[in-house]
């Protein structure tokens, strides 16, 4: 099952998707042009070990039970600060979020619709903190804070302890993008050092919970894509001529991306001792014109399929295309770039 934001009948809300059955289950049902509330379902999260998902509405980080529709508020997030990720350990114990300065005061801001504001906010260092939220109801801790501006929380999909964050901001202006932290010691490090003008950015924890995927650029200009172990070791650089967007992959042997108007794969061909790619799996025609609107292509958890979303038909909806086994998926056609 996954979850999703959806836009029907002029209204976004959280829907759940059986992706085995197709079917379609509505959780919430809120009206924008009744309600005073904002809500958000972008950085929405889905506990791994019980039916429950958190987002954000109102100024409070809200769980919602899949299977009795309830809802309670788990944290109440203090004035004068902008929430970023939402994302539950992996013991399904307690949710952690970023928090960043607002300062929409100061200047005009819109991440989500233009990256508004982008770049003022990482010159203005704003004061960030990570917050884990226990799920038992005991206190919530600032497990990490500092005058940068923190974003995409991101945490091990098999280690409780361990997360990414990120130094925001334009990917060549951060002094370091890609950041760890264990929830325990409260240490946090650099993952794939930046040198000089190097940039690097999209990470995500591959299903081992213990390396990271990314992409990015060397300070020569030649673009890569890479995987390393949250300690710094294990790591596998490979150069590619290609443009992409977001990737994402479960483990190293095939990786998806959504750059231009198609989802495309590599695929690490071990006869060859090379990746094979990329290689073209379905189009998505997405206008990507807003962050809910990014294609963001991801596995599922069998690797069987990739979802993306996308508003090729006027709404932003997600999409499902079945992935051809690998001997197959090396016999899709390339994609020529002009």
């Amino acid at each position: 099952m996954c979850s999703s934001d959806l836009d029907r009948n002029n209204a976004t809300n959280l829907f759940s998707v059986d992706l085995n059955s197709g079917e379609i289950l509505q959780h919430t049902d809120f009206d924008p042009r009744k309600m005073t509330e904002y809500y958000n379902f972008l950085t929405a999260t889905v506990n791994p070990i019980k039916d429950e998902v958190y987002f954000y509405l109102s100024g409070s980080i809200v769980a919602l039970d899949l299977k009795t529709q309830e809802q309670r508020v788990i944290y109440q997030i203090p004035k004068g600060y902008i929430h970023s990720m939402i994302n539950c350990t992996a013991d399904g114990k307690s949710v952690c979020i970023g928090l960043f300065q607002d300062l929409s005061a100061q200047f005009s801001i819109d991440y989500q619709r233009g990256y508004v504001g982008f770049a003022q906010t990482l010159r203005a260092h704003p004061y960030s903190m990570i917050v884990q939220i226990p799920l038992n109801g005991t206190n919530p801790d600032i497990v990490w804070e500092e005058k940068e501006w923190i974003g995409h929380i991101n945490t091990s999909p098999t280690q409780p302890h361990l997360l990414t964050f990120c130094h925001e901001g334009p990917w060549t202006s951060v002094d370091q993008r890609i950041w760890g932290l264990n929830l325990e010691t409260r240490e946090a490090w650099k993952i794939r050092p930046k040198q000089g003008k190097e940039h690097f950015g999209h990470e995500y924890w591959l299903a081992d919970g213990e390396h990271i995927g990314y992409h990015g650029g060397l300070a020569n200009g030649q673009k890569i894509f890479g995987f390393i172990k949250y300690d710094n070791t294990d790591q596998r650089e490979i150069e590619f001529p290609f443009q992409t967007g977001h990737i994402h992959s479960l483990d190293m042997d095939v990786i998806v991306g959504d750059a231009g108007r198609v989802v495309r794969c590599w695929v690490w061909d071990k006869d060859e001792g090379e990746y094979v790619g990329p290689l073209v799996l379905c189009e998505h025609n997405c206008t990507m014109k807003i962050q809910i609107l990014h294609v963001h292509p991801r596995f599922s958890p069998d690797g069987k399929f990739v979802l993306f979303t996308s508003d090729r038909k006027g709404y932003g909806n997600v999409h499902l295309v079945e992935v051809p086994e690998k001997k197959k998926l090396l016999d899709l056609p390339f994609e020529i770039i002009e």
